[in-house]
């Protein structure tokens, strides 16, 4: 079965949402946990309009607060299809935090949704391809590309470090962390 290719434009999605003060932290600021639920829907919005069908997140890479969101601040999430591999995509996420009365405008994160499509028996499912219509999509999908490709590196080598820790060499080990062995 050939699927036609669908456009990165036709599954731009945002969603803006006004921060309220039950958002916030015991600081003051937004809860990260508040904006990661909010980029989880984005991302939920944007692969489904990709494929055509239920999603779900599989992994976060790039969860970095670069600013504190305030409460009062306009959010808004902007998502696109970066990346599409056979049943998954990455969804680039860029979150802008706005203050409306002194008109300061603020990028706080930038993150990667992969989310996989699922059929009506809850299996993954074939997802279209991506239209790449610029430069700029090109360079996301490349970047996306490579990105999944350090992840499966990174991730096979915290498995080996998982196994492979040695609890009798501890104190050699930890010898300069500020811990203390205390059995």
């Amino acid at each position: 079965m050939t699927m036609t290719a669908k456009p990165v434009r036709a599954s731009h999605t945002t969603i803006t949402e006004l921060m309220i003060p039950s958002y916030a932290n015991f600081g003051g600021k937004i809860h990260g946990g508040i904006l990661l639920s909010l980029m989880d829907k984005v991302a939920f919005a944007c692969a489904t309009k990709h494929s055509g069908n239920y999603c779900v997140t599989v992994s976060v890479v790039g969860v970095e607060f670069l600013q504190p969101v305030e409460v009062g601040d306009l959010v808004s999430l902007l998502a696109s299809v970066n990346y599409v591999g056979k049943t998954s995509m990455v969804i680039g996420i860029k979150v802008i935090a706005e203050n409306v009365k002194l008109g300061l405008v603020k990028h706080t994160n930038t993150s990667y949704f992969t989310m996989v499509a699922k059929d009506d028996n809850d299996k993954p499912t074939i997802v279209p391809p991506l239209l790449l219509e610029d430069e700029e999509e090109v360079k996301r999908f490349i970047e996306s590309l490579r990105m999944r490709e350090i992840e499966s590196l990174i991730k096979g080598k915290l498995d080996d470090v998982k196994s492979s820790i040695e609890v009798k060499q501890a104190s050699e080990i930890l010898k300069d962390q500020r811990c203390v062995i205390g059995y």
